[in-house]
């Protein structure tokens, strides 16, 4: 689509002598002698760039800039006048202009000015894209299924999000509480600011602690300079704490004091560091119970749990099993280039009775399995993992481990040979997939 220019000016012949000199370098080019005639464009055409006198019969220029921008956000402005002020420039600015020049000037300086425009305009129009893609993705609407207990615990988070509440999200492994973590953060006010997500389980404490609160060059064999921490890293945005009840106990007092004071020390420094941070923390254990037992610290639950959310297992909501099955069979049958699949009815029946220890998470290996597998558009129950099945007989005992074979063969072969995401495709550990390997004589 051709880029467009809207001009707003009273003065009808430099208006029209400035639509020529402009359509001259291929712009598309609107006139309008009114703020209410230029508005009205904007409206019903993709303006790109505006050129407008700051003295209009029915609008000050500088201020018709902030009702350009309510229309078109994305859109840049020029303000042109005959005798510029520098309050009157400095306000233009304020408002939102891309510049502001004096009518003298304009011969020489207006095109370059213009194509310096267009090009900040599509940059706006590709930044809000991605930031309307993002918020798609990870709002509300993002959360799967239909059931009454997954309704409920979604109508609490909207409810938090708006806010600057701390939150703890509760439930079993793979329910989704990274998920629930970033449809708060990305419906707050917080959402243009980072989200920072860290998993407590998957680092040491001394290692936790120095990725959380960052460090200071000397502080420890191999600090050779300043390291800025996760919580710095997420400052005026959200930081999610997942599996906070790996957290040992002394960084639990330190995290403590992030909640009371949003301040910490990093590792090494003796200066206290100020920082504004939401803080979201998830656990599949129960705090409280461990708190009774001294493995957790009363006084962070109780700052944890300001705002609780239990999000409900997948066994608890059996009718969304089909749905979110389908929503991931069509995902990730677009990323292999395979067309759409169908479930027989023995697949559906398996997977709805399934008992789902890995919840969701579990779910999508599953389908992302099968995808893999299957050679047809239907799913049948021989691609399912062998869990989904009874127990066979022993004369049928080569057969299975025939079908086994086989599964190992087609996952290595879409892997191309990497054994770690094999075993992950599989559900199985990378020592138990070496040994089938070797067992079944792969080639691999």
């Amino acid at each position: 689509m051709q880029d467009s220019v809207l001009i707003i000016d009273d003065e009808k012949k430099l208006c029209s002598l400035l639509a020529r000199i402009i359509g001259l370098e291929g712009f598309r080019v609107f006139q309008a002698y009114t703020g209410k005639e230029g508005l009205k464009i904007l409206k019903s055409e993709e303006i790109m760039v505006v050129v407008s006198d700051v003295k209009l019969p029915d609008f000050n220029g500088v201020e018709l800039v902030k009702e350009i921008k309510k229309i078109r956000p994305s859109a840049e402005v020029i303000n042109l006048t005959a005798f510029g002020t520098i309050s009157d420039g400095v306000m233009a600015i304020r408002n939102g202009a891309f510049d502001y020049i004096t009518k003298g000037d304009d011969n020489e300086k207006i095109i370059p000015l213009v194509y310096k425009a267009m090009e900040r305009a599509k940059l706006n129009v590709r930044v809000n894209n991605l930031e309307n893609r993002i918020n798609r993705r990870y709002n509300f609407d993002s959360i799967l299924g239909k059931s009454k207990a997954i309704k409920e615990a979604v109508a609490l988070a909207q409810k938090v999000a708006g806010t600057t509440t701390t939150v703890l999200l509760l439930g079993e492994t793979g329910t989704g509480k990274e998920v629930f973590a970033q449809a708060i953060h990305y419906e707050s006010p917080r959402k243009s600011k980072p989200f920072v997500a860290v998993n407590c389980s998957g680092f040491s404490p001394e290692l936790l602690e120095s990725e959380l609160f960052g460090y200071k060059s000397g502080a420890f064999t191999g600090a050779i300079k300043d390291k800025k921490g996760l919580l710095e890293e997420a400052n005026e945005g959200t930081i999610f704490l997942d599996e906070i009840g790996e957290m040992n106990l002394d960084l639990q007092a330190k995290l403590l004091r992030v909640l009371e004071s949003q301040t910490y020390i990093k590792v090494g420094d003796t200066q206290t560091s100020q920082v504004n941070v939401r803080i979201i923390a998830a656990t599949n254990r129960d705090l409280k119970a461990e708190s009774e037992a001294g493995k957790f610290r009363l006084d962070l639950f109780y700052r944890l749990s300001v705002f609780s959310i239990q999000l409900p297992p997948l066994s608890h909501r059996r009718e969304d099993i089909l749905p979110i099955a389908m929503h991931y069979l069509k995902e990730f049958a677009a990323k292999v280039n395979k067309p759409g699949f169908t479930l027989d009815k023995e697949v559906s029946r398996l997977l709805t009775e399934h008992s789902w220890k890995g919840n969701i998470r579990e779910l999508k290996n599953v389908m992302e399995r099968v995808v893999i597998l299957a050679d047809g558009d239907e799913i049948s129950s021989n691609l399912l993992p062998f869990e989904f099945h009874d127990p066979v007989p022993s004369k049928d005992s080569l057969n299975m481990q025939d079908v086994e074979k086989q599964h190992i063969i087609k996952v290595l072969k879409y892997t191309r040979g990497n054994k770690t995401e094999t075993s992950r495709l599989l559900g199985i550990g990378l020592t138990t997939l070496y040994r089938k390997i070797e067992e079944f004589q792969i080639e691999a």
